[in-house]
């Protein structure tokens, strides 16, 4: 798989996405989101993926604008997903959370807007708001994130609209294969948060040694991995030469020995809340 930073993967519905993008979790409203996001774009970045449960969005939208006067690049060049949090699920509010959204931001649409979380007995009327958006061209592709195969299996069973994206927990301690298998055969896009396991796989020695043989860093070995498996990727950064760093990987290949090896360290390990077991 060779690619760049701005090479796309096609949805199920035709829409583009950037296989590579940066994320704001845990990144608060200020001039250091600002600069972040400035830097990536500035870097060649075209996916920004926030949430509404961030509370920054209003730093994106403003770095979205700097980012594009600065760049000469327009709004189409960019893709900006962003989430509706766990207590603006049902229809109305679903749909007034999406307003409240692009006020934040500043924007006329998004390219994604996802369900955060499968919260039981309200995410299928929020499911309707979303597809009745993205009927009405307001939001160019729909999905949902942290859904397990019983939760899409539920959802599909009387959804109008096939989700695109289904943004999870991937990193090579929680590979979630059965539900990556489950959303190939469905033509469900799989993005992972926490790529990197916030940190936590960066003393790795098999990621160590794989890193060394290719003068890659660990994040670099990982993020790689992502790559070549078919899995979208949004690693956060607040600092610019982390925001380059990350994104250099695109001149090497992992073997498929070093693949599978990388594949042999799940242990089925979350850093996030488990969906099935999550006090909503």
């Amino acid at each position: 798989m060779t690619l760049h930073l701005q090479a796309t993967t096609t949805l199920n519905n035709g829409k583009a996405m950037p296989w590579f993008g940066i994320g704001v979790f845990k990144v608060e409203e200020g001039p250091v989101l600002v600069d972040a996001v400035k830097a990536a774009v500035a870097h060649g970045y075209r996916s920004i993926d926030t949430a509404a449960i961030y509370d920054n969005e209003r730093s994106v939208g403003q770095a979205i604008r700097e980012a594009l006067q600065e760049t000469g690049l327009s709004r189409e060049n960019l893709f900006v997903t962003s989430k509706v949090r766990n207590a603006d699920l049902g229809y109305e509010a679903t749909l007034a959370a999406y307003e409240t959204s692009l006020e934040k931001l500043g924007l006329d649409y998004l390219d994604l807007y996802l369900i955060h979380w499968p919260v039981a007995g309200k995410y299928k009327d929020a499911w309707r708001a979303l597809e009745a958006l993205y009927k009405a061209g307001r939001v160019k592709a729909i999905g949902v994130s942290n859904f397990q195969i019983h939760h899409l299996e539920d959802l599909m069973k009387d959804a109008e609209i096939k989700p695109m994206v289904n943004q999870i927990e991937l990193h090579p301690r929680l590979s979630q294969q059965a539900l990556r298998d489950f959303c190939a055969r469905h033509d469900i896009q799989i993005e992972a948060w926490s790529p990197l396991m916030q940190g936590q796989l960066l003393d790795n020695p098999v990621l160590q040694e794989i890193g060394a043989r290719h003068g890659k860093s660990v994040a670099q070995v990982i993020l790689r991995w992502d790559l070549q498996h078919g899995i979208v990727t949004i690693p956060k950064s607040t600092k610019a030469h982390r925001i380059i760093e990350n994104a250099s990987v695109f001149d090497f290949e992992l073997t498929s020995e070093e693949t599978a090896r990388i594949d042999a360290l799940n242990q089925n390990l979350r850093v996030g809340p488990d969906p099935d077991n999550f006090d909503f």
